[in-house]
């Protein structure tokens, strides 16, 4: 899909500690309710695996502050082969845009295998652009990213607030199925990464809820943050 064709939202990122975070989620959690997802506080877990090209431009490109990229990664929720995804995250400065494509259990454990010759007929955009980029860009499987998120919404401006706790790194696997997947944790325990997405404004109200004024922006990437922990292990 052209850039121009793409809806962009707005993503802010910060770190707060384990004071800051009972603060903004105990106000959040008054104001705004978990999305439709979520069954309580504890939030679901999120597992990710990524891939990038033969000369890391996905890891050096983040690092480099390349204004326009994008990553490809297969994605599921709380350890269940239920929902498999492809997602294209694609970056312009301040704003990102996400894609997605279900995919099966037999087309995940091809591409897994080194066969990404099981999406050489699909119609689907997103599958035609991963196919080309395993095929011929020698794409390929390079970490697992995992992590519990505790998500609200605000409907109006398609506000999406979250949290996400326990961010961890597969150290011996990249397979999001692994029964023997052994994790590094990336961040301190008391870590907290918050996510803010919005469409074109953030609302006056969640402004007045969040003070994002009184906040360090950060650039966060989880990805990266988890590459480099386990940057030795699959190279």
């Amino acid at each position: 899909m052209d850039i121009a064709q793409k809806v962009f939202r707005h993503e802010f990122k910060y770190y707060l500690n384990a004071l800051e975070y009972v603060a903004l989620q105990k106000k959040i959690a008054s104001f705004l309710p978990l999305d439709s997802h979520s069954f309580d506080e504890e939030g679901y877990l999120i597992s990710s695996l990524y891939f990038d090209g033969i000369h890391q431009h996905s890891l050096y490109d983040k690092n480099n502050g390349v204004l326009n990229r994008e990553k490809y990664r297969i994605r599921i929720y709380n350890g269940s082969d239920q929902k498999i995804t492809l997602e294209r995250k694609s970056k312009n400065g301040d704003f990102i845009c996400k894609e997605n494509a279900p995919l099966s259990m037999q087309e995940y454990e091809a591409i897994l295998n080194g066969h990404p010759e099981v999406l050489a007929d699909k119609e689907d955009v997103l599958l035609k652009d991963f196919y080309a980029a395993l095929m011929y860009r020698n794409f390929q499987p390079v970490v697992i990213v995992s992590y519990t998120r505790e998500p609200y919404v605000y409907e109006p401006g398609n506000v999406r607030i979250t949290f996400d706790k326990k961010l961890n790194a597969a150290v011996n696997t990249i397979d999001l199925f692994d029964e023997h997947m052994i994790s590094q944790e990336v961040l301190l325990p008391e870590q907290v990464i918050m996510e803010v997405k919005f469409d074109h404004f953030l609302p006056d109200s969640i402004r007045q809820l969040l003070q994002p004024e009184r906040m360090l922006r950060s650039a966060i990437s989880k990805y990266v943050l988890c590459r480099e922990a386990t940057f030795q292990n699959f190279k």
